[in-house]
């Protein structure tokens, strides 16, 4: 018998997608896919390309993804250019090594480029979400209420628009997963001739609230626009002519028709009215008081005290269980009382006490109502422990609060608790991404901390916010003290319109520069100007000066003057914390009711900062 020959095997499909290389053309494909589409999805906003360009770009790529498997069968790249499978020999090995060699360099260079892509997003992602700066990811379920506009011949009743828009803002923030910019922000955009994409923006959100409101006898006259911040496209629009005792229904409809279009559900718990201004009798005489009493309180001037306390006691005698409006009475006393002194201060600190209590009675689930208890604690009784405690609990009850949230970090700060008071005071920015003195307050933390570099940035941030601002203006030329940069002060405080911060600031530039006889001639001008009525800030300069025994003389005078500034600035004050090892900062410490450095935090602070994340 003849000797038996084996048929040739043929190549296995795995073999064959191998030796053709298939699989190395999927890496180039969808590593070329993937870079592209990073580069359009980062592009895209500058050219103003809507989101959608991305997403059809990616499923024509896989679309695609087929037909390129069929070419990379059929076809191979090599020296000579592009040629088809079937005019090479399969065993021409050192064609297919140069193919393979080929393709193995379009990967490196695909994945190269991708993986730069990812890292420039990265940095800019971060960039974008650091303190004082607005993240580049935008939600789509975020909104922004703009401040709805004043329709009619009496202009003068803007508070009641105002009260309105506030009001769909305390709403739309008690349902979860959406994300509601505070107050103090969106109404910077009154008036705005800005595009409603530059708002959306500025303000970090996806989606804008607009439109009017005309109030005038027993009817009432709202439209509202829900606008699609990127192209400016009208998703939900609706006007509404009511009678003005169905006001409440009314804002009821808007928000439920605004949050239904943008899919949120209310929080476990929670309820549109549960931390709303509306009197729990539905008047709205007494609503109206109340909007009144909040715009002359907003003035912070004594007049406007006086104004807004006799409005809140308006809305009071119309609806006696109205504890929103209790609570805007307790504010309103300690404001007026901070101003006054002797029996008028004490006779102001207790009406603010007897409405705060009342608040509590009428509302003991009102935020607003904590809120104002820790302003009677830390304003008229000085106990800062009791009001951290009430702050938290004000935030629990009203979680998306971006005034909560500053108000938690500034008590934060005032025990000490740098690290969880610029946590909060974070969460506050991106709640409320231009309301000026969380940054101020942030930039100082950071500077108590050690954090220089930081609290520069976010002091910078906060000037160019409001340049004409003195408060953001004073707060970056104290971080450039501490950077022992006196030139740029000196020059600030120069062109400083107010007489006690220009000294103050030309004093302490001159202490910093090493300028002995300018410093010694300034600081006894300034000691002999304003020391007795500027305790705290007479203090600071000895600070600087590297004068411990003069700095405690005046600290010990300010500790004995309610009113002074000491407790509310001594555990976070950057110029003073250099001090904490002196046994006399403990003993000024205890005698104000703060915690000592370097203890173990009090009760009420521990359970503030390690629940801080769960808030």
């Amino acid at each position: 018998m003849g000797e038996r020959t084996e048929p040739p095997r043929k190549s296995s499909l795995l073999t064959e997608l191998h030796r053709r290389h298939v699989w190395r053309a999927s890496v180039v494909y969808v590593g070329a896919s993937w870079a592209l589409s990073q580069g359009i999805a980062q592009l895209a906003p500058t050219f103003g390309l809507p989101d959608a360009v991305t997403r059809w770009f990616v499923v024509a790529c896989a679309i695609g993804f087929p037909f390129w498997i069929a070419f990379a069968w059929y076809y191979k790249l090599t020296p000579d250019g592009l040629r088809r499978e079937s005019e090479i020999s399969e065993h021409d090995a050192e064609l297919h090594r140069a193919s393979g060699r080929r393709l193995d360099f379009w990967i490196i260079g695909v994945l190269s480029v991708a993986v730069v892509l990812l890292l420039t997003n990265q940095l800019a992602w971060h960039w974008g979400t650091g303190p004082g700066d607005i993240a580049t990811a935008i939600s789509e379920q975020s909104v922004a209420v703009l401040p709805l506009v004043s329709e009619g011949a009496n202009q003068e009743q803007r508070y009641f628009s105002d009260g309105i828009s506030e009001g769909l803002i305390t709403a739309l923030s008690q349902f979860s997963g959406l994300k509601v910019i505070g107050r103090t922000s969106s109404f910077q955009f009154r008036d705005s001739k800005d595009s409603s994409k530059q708002i959306g923006q500025k303000l970090g959100v996806a989606h804008l609230l607009e439109g009017s409101v005309q109030y005038s006898g027993d009817r009432v006259r709202i439209n509202a626009n829900l606008i699609d911040a990127n192209d400016g496209s009208v998703i939900w629009s609706q006007h509404y002519e009511r009678p003005s005792t169905d006001l409440f229904a009314l804002q009821d409809a808007i928000t439920t028709a605004v949050a239904s279009a943008l899919k949120s559900k209310l929080l476990h718990g929670h309820t549109v009215e549960s931390q709303s201004d509306r009197p729990p009798g539905g008047n709205v005489a007494a609503y109206t008081a109340l909007l009144q009493g909040k715009a002359n309180a907003a003035t912070l001037a004594p007049d406007g005290l006086r104004k807004a306390i006799g409005f809140y006691h308006k809305a009071i005698g119309i609806d006696p269980n109205y504890a929103y409006a209790f609570a805007g009475l307790a504010f309103a006393q300690v404001s007026l009382g901070s101003q006054l002194t002797g029996g008028a201060q004490n006779e102001a600190y207790q009406k603010a006490r007897a409405a705060a209590d009342k608040a509590l009675a009428l509302a003991p689930d009102l935020g607003m109502a904590h809120q104002a208890h820790a302003a009677v604690l830390s304003g008229a009784d000085g106990d800062a422990m009791g009001a951290l405690a009430e702050l938290r609990r004000g935030l629990e009850l009203n979680p998306h609060y971006a005034g909560a949230m500053a108000n938690l970090g500034t008590g934060l700060a005032i025990v000490g608790q740098l690290e969880q008071a610029v946590a909060i005071e974070r969460r506050a920015i991106a709640a409320d991404p231009l309301r000026l003195v969380v940054y101020v307050n942030l930039s100082n933390n950071l500077a108590a901390l050690g954090r220089i570099d930081e609290a520069a940035k976010v002091a910078r941030k906060a000037v160019s916010l409001q340049p004409g601002s003195l408060m953001a203006s004073a707060q970056l030329a104290n971080i450039q003290l501490l950077q022992g940069d006196a030139a740029p002060v000196l020059t600030w405080a120069a062109s400083v319109q107010d007489p006690t911060t220009r000294l103050w600031f030309q004093t302490a530039g001159w202490i910093v520069a090493g300028d002995h006889a300018k410093a010694d001639a300034a600081l006894k001008e300034f000691v002999g100007k304003y020391g007795n009525d500027q305790l705290y800030i007479t203090a600071q300069l000895y600070a600087l000066q590297k004068q411990p025994d003069t700095m405690f003389a005046w600290l010990d005078r300010a500790a004995a003057q309610p009113g002074s500034g000491v407790v509310p600035s001594l555990l976070s004050d950057p110029l003073l914390l250099p001090y904490t090892h002196d046994p006399r900062f403990a003993v000024l410490c205890r005698q104000l009711g703060l915690p000592v450095p370097g203890a173990p935090a009090p009760a009420a602070a521990a359970s503030v900062a390690a629940e801080i994340s769960h808030v």
